[in-house]
């Protein structure tokens, strides 16, 4: 059953008065969900890789609950988001179809399940803190949803605020993953990550502004113009680069250490190079689906994992 359909018998079965198709309303709810954006939280694993901790079964499980603890918060807040803006999604072309504007998920059903995931998502939150004693976890994942807010509400009205605000989402879900395991954070680590995470915004942004149906008329879009985030782009990535080259090569040829980080300098570079292309093409308004489907994309990262891995753990 497609989602044209769900929400064709959602909005028939309320006319008559009748509930909606059980299974075609948990369809719609997972939808509404978004879990294809659950693909961000995995930076919460960087940290932990990075500090080569992730095969210790304790940090493991603390970074498991670190990422289901935000994959709920996503989704609790994409709900809350979708009734808030239901009114006016409904007279949009495409996000009339989103599950709670075309009345697949019912308002009541929304809310419940939205303010339900967060409340989990912060219970999930304080039992690591309290069964660790570190309760940074908790604080970051309480920043990531008044970030969020603060974005829902104002900021990604805001030309330059909207994209420090998603760029600053994606740092802490980094964050998360170290503060949960109780990893130290490098200076390397914190600007490539939050140099990354710039980059991409920018990506989308530029893409939405190349293709303004992307962009669901943002606010925020008329105060950019493409060469402005064309600049910021190409100053992301080649900061990025210098810094993560200074990490990949500090201290190689000591100790007859293996140089994997070293080789790992090139599939990093082509993944920029690749993703740069990608939205000069314009396909840079949804990362998570450029991730799951560029067969390119995928293979420097695997190849950049591995080796970043091989470093840490032979190393």
């Amino acid at each position: 059953m497609n989602a044209a359909g769900t929400g064709a018998q959602a909005r028939a079965a309320a006319q008559d008065g009748a509930p909606a198709p059980r299974t075609g309303t948990a369809r719609a709810l997972l939808r509404a969900a978004r879990p294809k954006q659950w693909l961000k939280n995995l930076l919460v694993f960087a940290a932990p890789g990075a500090a080569g901790v992730l095969f210790d079964p304790a940090p493991l499980a603390w970074a498991l609950v670190a990422f289901a603890a935000f994959c709920l918060a996503a989704s609790g807040t994409y709900l809350l988001n979708d009734v808030r803006d239901a009114e006016a999604d409904r007279a949009h072309e495409r996000k009339r179809h989103r599950p709670v504007a075309s009345g697949a998920v019912p308002v009541p059903l929304a809310l419940g399940a939205g303010a339900a995931a967060v409340a989990a998502s912060l219970g999930a939150a304080g039992a690591a803190a309290a069964a660790t004693g570190r309760y940074a976890l908790l604080a970051v994942l309480v920043a990531y949803l008044v970030l969020t807010t603060a974005y829902t509400y104002g900021l990604k009205r805001v030309t330059i605020a909207d994209i420090v605000a998603v760029a600053g989402c994606h740092v802490l879900r980094a964050l998360a993953g170290g503060v949960a395991v109780g990893v130290p954070f490098t200076s390397w680590f914190l600007i490539v990550v939050s140099l990354a995470a710039l980059l991409v915004v920018v990506g989308k942004r530029e893409a939405e502004l190349r293709n303004p149906r992307a962009g669901d008329g943002r606010t925020a879009l008329r105060g950019y113009t493409r060469s402005y985030l064309v600049q910021i782009r190409t100053m992301a990535s080649a900061a990025m680069i210098v810094t993560y080259c200074l990490w990949a090569l500090d201290g190689q040829g000591q100790g007859g250490v293996p140089p994997f980080h070293a080789a790992s300098i090139v599939p990093f570079i082509v993944f920029v190079l690749r993703y740069h292309l990608l939205v000069d093409r314009g396909v840079g308004e949804e990362p998570e689906e450029i991730a799951l489907r560029d067969r390119p994309l995928q293979l420097c990262l695997l190849s950049l994992a591995a080796l970043v891995g091989l470093g840490v753990y032979l190393g």
